[in-house]
């Protein structure tokens, strides 16, 4: 069984709440929202990859844009399997954290 790393989990689900606006730079500035840490590009492209080969999310290239000089944007989009992942590793959090004592600092 393979449970999605944190750095997965947390694009994926940058990637679940921007729907349709997922696209390589979108996702880096939600993950830095989300986190409240910068993230360097290679922070994420590097999963994004990992994920994309793994059935997790798949590529929709977008409209050429003159902003990009003509070049199309890559969005992402999860599969089916990348929705499987998320709900599993829901359920492994809550379930690790389930009967762990409050945690104080002294």
């Amino acid at each position: 069984m393979y449970f999605l790393t944190r750095t997965e989990e947390i694009i994926l689900l940058a990637i679940w709440k921007l729907q349709d606006a997922a696209y390589g730079m979108s996702v880096r500035e939600q993950v830095a929202k989300d986190t409240g840490k910068k993230w360097r590009s290679g922070a994420v492209y590097a999963p994004l990859g990992r994920l994309l080969k793994n059935g997790y999310v798949c590529q929709i290239k977008g409209e050429p844009t003159p902003e990009r000089g003509g070049r199309h944007k890559i969005y992402y989009r999860l599969t089916n399997e990348g929705k499987k992942a998320l709900i599993e590793i829901r359920e492994v959090n809550a379930s690790i954290w389930l009967g762990v004592p409050k945690l104080e600092i002294d």
